[in-house]
């Protein structure tokens, strides 16, 4: 992974600690593990919302698709690391886990598509876990406008970092801000052809539209 100076993280908001508690780091799928040893992650495992978003990426994501999760957070970090950003990076995991949640499930996919459908159940996670409402709303804006082309040019750090995270590992755009980031990824967690079916997916999902909705509510 590239190394950099250790990022100066922005403080955690919001309780975090509320809600379902997540399973062990062991327990988690075995393909996971070679990416949950690395440093970014491996010090991360023991936030509860961290264990809570793992545990609800389990269960939601095809396993595949849950690696390009952890995948797209790793790059995410490295390309931070590289710049000195300061980030959410707590909620930035819990964005990437539930960043394509909209495109497996199997609900009508409204304005927006997938990544607005996205956006509210990482909502609904972040908001049975006591997360504050200003924290809600720049990983929310992140994962609904991770589709877009380019990010937004007010986009905050978690938006411009998921975009660069999920692109990379897609389609290797970016690739010469993290040099070989990319590559050593998917060489420990290995998804063949992902990009295909990932497309093949986003195709099933009849998407015509992938530009955020509407911002979030208060509850």
């Amino acid at each position: 992974m590239a190394t950099g100076p250790d990022i100066p993280e922005v403080p955690d908001s919001g309780a975090g600690g509320a809600g379902s508690p997540g399973v062990p780091p062991e327990a988690l799928p075995e393909t996971w593990q070679p990416l949950l040893g690395r440093p970014a992650l491996a010090e991360l495992l023991g936030h509860p919302l961290v264990g809570a978003a793992l545990t609800e990426m389990r269960r939601l994501l095809p396993p595949h698709v849950a690696v390009h999760s952890l995948r797209t957070f790793l790059l995410a970090d490295a390309c931070a690391r590289s710049h000195g950003t300061a980030y959410d990076r707590v909620g930035l995991l819990a964005a990437a886990a539930f960043h394509d949640a909209g495109l497996v499930e199997r609900s009508p996919l409204g304005r927006g598509g997938f990544p607005c459908r996205s956006a509210q159940l990482l909502d609904a996670f972040l908001a049975g876990h006591e997360v504050g409402m200003g924290r809600r709303t720049a990983l929310t804006r992140a994962v609904r406008e991770h589709m877009r082309p380019f990010p937004a040019r007010d986009a905050g750090p978690e938006a411009r970092l998921l975009h660069f995270g999920a692109w990379l590992d897609v389609t290797g755009r970016g690739e010469r801000l993290v040099p070989g980031d990319r590559r050593r990824l998917a060489a420990l967690a290995p998804t063949p052809w992902f990009a295909v079916s990932f497309f093949a997916r986003v195709a099933a999902c009849g998407l015509r539209r992938v530009l955020p909705g509407s911002p979030v509510t208060p509850r």
